[in-house]
């Protein structure tokens, strides 16, 4: 089965990530936007694993010590450049914590999986296909606010991604809160 492990976000977070999708529209580029109930903060992908392996995945999990933090939205991104725009996500604050939540997952994880070395703090909002027009879309990206309540990080979720035509479909498989 395929997983991953994230952060599940607070219905009232999803729901101001889903309003700056719609205020970023659809206007100067094609998007294909991560639905709103599947918007979450990836801290490491696993890809397709065994039942045996996700067994190991959940005691490893288990025994992750983390505590409760606060954090917050923070600013529009994209990747890879202004050249060249692949995916807009939206930054969380403060990134220390999350940092270190993720580099408590790689060592558990450490006989398991890869080193995820390309790690970054951020949720992404949607997958760019096409750009119409670069300018007035780079233009319209840095004009856009982020303005985000603190919302309380208190668990760690191990997901199942269920692949369709219809886009993913996302069932927890494990949660696991603060020490």
């Amino acid at each position: 089965m395929r997983c991953f492990i994230a952060i599940d976000l607070p219905l009232e977070i999803k729901s101001l990530l889903y309003n700056l999708q719609h205020k970023i529209g659809g206007e100067y580029a094609k998007i294909k936007w991560v639905e709103k109930k599947n918007l979450h903060k990836t801290l490491k992908f696993l890809g397709e694993i065994d039942e045996e392996k996700l067994n190991l995945v959940k005691k490893a999990l288990n025994e992750i010590k983390f505590k409760r933090f606060e954090a917050n939205l923070n600013k529009i991104g994209w990747f890879p450049n202004d050249h060249r725009i692949n995916v807009i996500w939206v930054g969380l604050k403060p990134e220390k914590n999350i940092l270190e939540l993720h580099g408590d997952i790689e060592l558990k994880l450490a006989s398991l999986f890869e080193n995820d070395e390309r790690f970054s703090v951020h949720i992404t909002l949607g997958r760019v296909k096409h750009v119409k027009n670069k300018e007035k879309f780079l233009n319209l990206l840095k004009s856009i606010k982020v303005n985000s309540e603190k919302f309380v990080i208190d668990e760690v979720c191990l997901f199942r991604s269920i692949l369709s035509k219809d886009g993913p479909k996302y069932d927890i498989l494990e949660r696991c809160h603060p020490s």
